[in-house]
């Protein structure tokens, strides 16, 4: 819970119809194992303590008041456990019948929620609730009764729970709908869905969707075992599902309670970006809180390594080539507009110009023009090696663009000579003069040809400002610059997987298994890489995690820590992740200003640097308080 993620449970009960002493046993021993696992929410079936099948016996006194002395005898045994509960029950008010969800904590009863949405067969039984919340008398208390309540923890206000009662899911007006209009960030749906062909599907497709559309965490338990199977087969089919994403589900026709964590956190972030669509609608709604004692959640769901990156093979292919469309139309209109006649582009054999050469080659697909008015420069220096250097001759070969060869050797070392720097000292002054020199010859290429210069960097390298300022850093559109470092590497494998260009195909390969690098550093004495940016800046599986979770959803370095922890577990120490997690926030904020002066490029996904609207921050912003909170994690 500290670190906002609700462990959360969800029952397909084994019941006896019309036996309340038998399922309050069930639903007793089943709230101490959820709560034994570290859960602080459980939701129960639709009127499990008696069945929802009863029929006729909803009637019959002698079923209705057992059922509130089964929900007493729940009450009193779960006395002590630090766990919301919410389990389904018929109860009589003003002389009607209504479904109920009965929501308790530590033994207290907290309210009595009546179904909204009651179905033509429902309403033999039971009747629609009233339109405002009510008080009933119950166990010598004055309980609230009504369909505006929202139960919130005290010490964590973010764990906010609304509850709506089977077929409110289905219905034209939800429920769940007003819950998080009014501050909910969970529903617990208490359902009983006769299964029949498709069910499955048509409920996954719905909680999903209704997640989604409300941002929040969304917990359906079902009826399962033990149902009267008169006319009808239930099959427990229990979900609990974030903002559109599954996140456990039940096996069909097995009784078994199922977990998760739900993130509050990343939920509250998502509507913090559209704060006018929450927290605005209060009328008439009752805010109950309970205390409950915030301890660490001991997670089980998924947590992706690469967040950028699909785990799905079949989605990841989809990425890629609506990623590679987005680019290649950005630059189309681009190109339409300004009138360029050629689009150059520097060609160093590495990933990111790769691609850049890539989408321009898709551009001209487009443009339905020849590729030799792609113009790629490949510009060695004191660092090039034979290998990428003719592995950027073999790409524009393959691609059939034009290439110019421009070694500024020469041109660096009278730039050296000009500014009394030694050749011999390897400092920030040797490198940067490469980077310059080079964006210097394309700026000038490109006004020969009337070309326009794209450019090359992704947007890993941005959040690092793993560019020379006014160098790499520049250029007349970026192409790149929202597509992260790890995703880079997977388009250009797309790309490879492709083509039916054997020659292109073998290149794109070698270039993916060539070391990422700048090159701006003599190679070994055999000819190498020497110069390895992740030996340097740390690992680009790290530093996306941690941009991804910064700026996505704008967790603290002590989340992101426990998640990442969590996420290579086996893989990376922890030490070593604090160790780069300390390089990522120190590099971030240090190089705001190379951020804030970008040249257009197309967004891409929903994290970007774009300075005209994506992403704003100033240039001078202290960065303290978040390495202070990594110190802490030291």
């Amino acid at each position: 819970m500290k670190n906002g993620f609700i462990k959360t449970a969800a029952v397909a009960g084994d019941i006896k119809v019309a036996d309340t002493v038998y399922n309050a046993e069930n639903i007793i021993a089943k709230i101490k194992e959820a709560a034994s696992t570290g859960a602080k929410l459980v939701v129960f079936p639709e009127l499990c303590i008696t069945g929802y099948t009863c029929g006729d016996l909803f009637f019959q006194k002698t079923l209705l008041d057992s059922a509130l002395t089964a929900l007493k005898s729940i009450l009193k045994r779960t006395r002590g456990l630090d766990i919301l509960c919410v389990v389904g029950l018929p109860v009589m008010h003003n002389m009607k019948l209504y479904n109920c969800a009965a929501v308790m904590h530590s033994g207290k009863l907290l309210a009595l929620i009546p179904k909204t949405n009651i179905s033509s067969d429902e309403s033999r039984y039971f009747c629609a609730p009233p339109k405002d919340n009510e008080k009933i008398e119950i166990f010598d208390t004055k309980c609230p009764f009504g369909t505006k309540v929202i139960f919130s923890c005290s010490d964590l206000p973010w764990f906010s729970v609304g509850v709506e009662i089977g077929n409110d899911l289905y219905a034209q007006t939800q429920p769940s709908q007003a819950h998080t209009m009014a501050g909910a960030t969970i529903i617990a749906n208490l359902c009983a869905n006769a299964h029949i062909i498709g069910r499955q599907e048509y409920t996954n497709l719905m909680v999903k969707a209704q997640s989604a559309r409300l941002v929040c965490g969304y917990v359906c338990a079902d009826a399962g075992n033990g149902e009267s199977t008169t006319d009808m087969v239930f099959a427990g089919h229990n979900i609990i599902c974030e903002n559109g994403n599954i996140l456990n589900e039940s096996k069909l026709f097995e009784t078994e309670i199922i977990h998760s964590e739900i993130d509050v956190d990343k939920l509250i972030s998502e509507r913090i970006k559209a704060a006018d669509m929450y927290f605005d609608y209060t009328e008439g709604y009752e805010h109950i809180e309970f205390d409950m004692k915030l301890s660490k959640t001991k997670l089980t769901r998924t947590i992706e390594k690469r967040p950028f990156v699909p785990e799905d093979n079949k989605e990841l292919k989809k990425r890629c080539a609506q990623i590679l469309a987005i680019q290649s139309m950005g630059l189309k209109k681009r190109l339409e507009h300004s009138g360029s006649k050629k689009a150059v582009v520097g060609i160093s054999g590495g990933l990111d110009s790769c691609l850049a050469l890539l989408v321009m080659h898709k551009t001209m697909q487009l443009l339905k023009r020849d590729f030799s008015d792609i113009v790629a420069v490949t510009m060695p220096c004191f660092g090039t090696t034979k290998r990428t250097r003719s592995n950027a001759e073999l790409l524009c070969e393959a691609l059939g663009v034009t290439l110019e060869t421009v070694d500024i050797t020469k041109s660096v070392k009278q730039h050296f000579e000009d500014i009394g720097q030694s050749e011999d000292n390897y400092d920030v002054v040797y490198e940067n003069s490469q980077a310059r020199e080079r964006t210097q010859v394309l700026m000038d290429i490109a006004n020969r040809c009337g070309g326009l210069v794209v450019g090359t960097g992704d947007l890993s390298e941005l959040a690092l400002g793993w560019a020379t300022y006014n160098g790499d850093h520049m250029s007349m559109y970026a192409v790149n610059a929202s597509v992260p470092k790890t995703l880079v590497r997977h388009i250009v494998k797309y790309c490879a997987d492709m083509t039916e260009n054997e020659k292109l195909r073998k290149v794109l390969y070698d270039i993916l298994d060539t070391p990422v690098s700048p090159e701006l550093l003599p190679a070994d004495k055999d000819g190498v890489i020497a110069q390895k940016t992740e030996d340097l800046v740390g690992p680009y599986d790290l530093h996306d995690f941690f941009l991804y979770y910064m700026v996505r959803f704008g967790f603290a370095p002590s989340k992101i820590y426990d998640m990442c922890a969590y996420a290579y577990d086996g893989e990376y120490s922890k030490k070593q992740i604090l160790y780069w997690m300390k390089v990522f926030y120190r590099r971030f904020f240090s190089q705001q200003f190379k951020r804030s002066c970008l040249p257009d490029g197309p967004k891409t996904g929903s994290v970007t640097f774009s300075p005209r609207g994506d992403f704003k921050m100033p240039s001078d912003a202290s960065s303290k308080l978040w390495l202070d909170e990594i110190d802490k994690l030291d």
